[in-house]
């Protein structure tokens, strides 16, 4: 199911990106050892309360044209509105109230979202008497913040949760694989999307998702049923969003997370650019199913070598999603078509697949067995045993005498091995190393 979005909304300089990287913690360097990812970060995740929600920080937007600050800031506004559940109004006590912050309240009045007012750089005592000439603004009780110092965040997140919608239950049956399809634009999404359903013409209906004006299309292919979601590339929009790809992030963000299957779709004329990769980021981090369909695979000109370079290239570029597979085809002529879906219900079974905890044991001893733990300091690591908690993605706990013990290149040999073992083809697995005494 999707989480609410939060967007943090203001004029430049009044520290969004700074309470971004509060909200979100530690999330914002998940995976910043992982090879292959490099990207500006605009979305991620944080949790208050027990309410989960995606942060989206409207500071990391930039804005193609016109360098004029007002427009930028509209822009900014604009994209976030239309993502977003709760808006967070960010303002500076620092340098007051100003006519940037009245246009951006303008825009935010006539959203009809709800609105957190929050001032940041409150950074003493002394401070909180100038948030009082923000309630000209109409929103209610400013909170005060520091993003510097961090006092305040509590008061925020309080503030945010009490008005975050509650999550809906998924409306679709545990068999029903909810496929997304991301990529920048102009890759071909739209023409897949009309190429899978006019293939098959099944569609069972077009009913409201429960991101915002989503459409999720349900169809059945050989007695397997699938959603497609829909994606930023599913419907037209005006020409100054279809040019800022960051946008194309936070539309893909909402429906990787209701997806079981995602497909980064690559246009194989142009070939991978840098945010191919951050988008596919996105999609490891949120541990989901994930294949690579180039497409546009009948405009290439090529030989008997030319998809076999295709695809090092991939993997070359996508080093943290070297078990995705690949999936060549054209949308226009269906030409390869037929490969697409019996490979998403494969990857689909692996996002699923449990492993019985012997068998798991079994193949950690052997690995151990043909290649122990390095020693740190004299001392090595001792696995336990290894038990999976969780599917959707896969997730696996090691039990040790000491987690500091396991390196990352130790962890990813297991890992290795457990692939050799089960396949998991197409889905990130999650190890955690835990202390033997954390397992009550």
């Amino acid at each position: 199911m999707a989480r609410p979005v939060v967007a943090i909304v203001g004029r430049p300089n009044v520290g969004k990106s700074t309470i971004f990287n509060r909200l979100i913690g530690d999330r914002l360097a998940i995976v910043e050892d992982k090879p292959g990812i490099t990207r500006d970060r605009i979305y991620g995740v944080s949790e208050w309360n027990g309410k989960p929600f995606s942060v989206i920080d409207t500071g990391g937007i930039e804005i193609d044209g016109d360098d004029v600050i007002l427009k930028s800031i509209r822009m900014q506004a604009e994209l976030a509105i239309e993502e977003a559940d709760v808006i967070v109004f960010m303002c500076d006590a620092k340098s007051g109230l100003t006519q940037s912050d009245e246009e951006v309240a303008q825009i935010l009045f006539r959203s009809g979202k709800p609105i957190v007012l929050a001032v940041n750089k409150v950074d003493n005592l002394g401070r909180h008497d100038e948030i009082y000439e923000f309630y000209s603004l109409g929103f209610g009780d400013p909170i005060p913040i520091s993003g510097s110092h961090g006092t305040g965040i509590g008061d925020l997140l309080d503030a945010i949760v009490e008005i975050l919608p509650e999550l809906n239950d998924d409306e679709y049956d545990e068999d029903v694989i909810r496929v997304a399809l991301i990529g920048r634009p102009n890759v071909g999404k739209s023409s897949l999307v009309n190429a899978i359903l006019g293939e098959e013409r099944v569609i069972v209906s077009d009913i409201a998702g429960t991101t915002r004006d989503a459409i999720d299309t349900p169809f059945e292919k050989d007695g397997q049923r699938y959603v497609l979601i829909d994606t930023a590339g599913m419907r037209k929009r005006g020409k100054v969003y279809e040019t800022t790809e960051k946008y194309s992030v936070m539309r893909a963000m909402r429906a990787i997370e209701r997806a079981d299957v995602v497909l980064i779709v690559i246009n194989g004329e142009e070939g991978i650019i840098d945010q191919d990769k951050h988008i596919a980021g996105y999609a490891y981090e949120a541990g989901k199913a994930s294949l690579f369909v180039v497409n546009k695979w009948d405009v290439v000109d090529k030989d008997d070598k030319t998809m076999l370079q295709f695809d090092r290239k991939i993997r070359d570029h996508f080093l943290f999603m070297t078990y995705a597979p690949i999936v060549f085809l054209s949308a226009k002529t269906k030409s390869r078509l037929h490969k697409l879906l019996p490979v998403v219900q494969h990857v689909a079974e692996q996002h699923n697949l449990r492993v019985q905890t012997h068998l798991l044991n079994d193949v950690v001893s052997d690995a151990v067995a043909i290649n122990p733990p390095p020693t740190d300091k004299g001392r090595r690591m001792r696995i336990n045993y290894v038990t999976q908690v969780a599917v959707k993605p896969p997730t696996i706990v090691v039990f040790v005498n000491d987690p500091e013990l396991m390196h990352f290149s130790y962890e990813r040999y297991l890992e290795n091995k457990i692939r050799g073992a089960f396949d998991f083809e197409g889905t990130p697995i999650r190890i955690f190393t835990r202390r033997k005494s954390d397992e009550s």
